[in-house]
């Protein structure tokens, strides 16, 4: 017979589904707000040189879009399945340089480094897969039997 454990059962799929559903929302409302462009004016400022310059090219809106989707449900998925508290936040930080790193790579390629959407899905997807897992027995956790 198992030990009772005070935290009930995790699961993956269905979690990882809500969470990165609810982080697209998130991230969509903040677009109709206006605050994702004040976002990307900020990374353009941090990334060119002399202040926000203007870049001769942006991005097609559905790739920001596409590439928000992979990182909301894609980090959320992965740290469910992640054994482990301390991986898992290591696995969130991982994910939330390699979006901000788009940046400088994006402004070098003369383009405008829109990743506001990105980084916003991938920090909160992060966060809430994070105390998910913080509050369920993933399967991952799990001992063999």
């Amino acid at each position: 017979m198992r030990p009772r454990n005070p935290h009930p059962d995790g699961h993956v799929i269905l979690p990882a589904a809500a969470i990165g559903g609810l982080s697209m929302a998130l991230t969509a409302g903040l677009d109709m707000l206006g605050i994702l462009a004040r976002m990307n004016a900020m990374f353009a400022r941090l990334v060119s040189r002399g202040g926000a310059e203007t870049f001769p090219q942006t991005l097609p809106g559905w790739s920001v879009w596409f590439g928000a989707t992979v990182f909301a449900f894609g980090t959320a998925s992965a740290i469910l399945g992640t054994p482990g508290q301390l991986r898992r936040g290591m696995l969130w930080l991982s994910a939330v340089v390699l979006v901000i790193s788009w940046a400088p790579v994006l402004s070098l390629a003369a383009r405008a480094p829109d990743i506001a959407a990105p980084c916003v899905a991938t920090v909160w997807s992060g966060i809430c897969a994070l105390v998910y897992a913080s509050r369920h027995e993933m399967p991952a956790d799990r001992p063999e039997r």
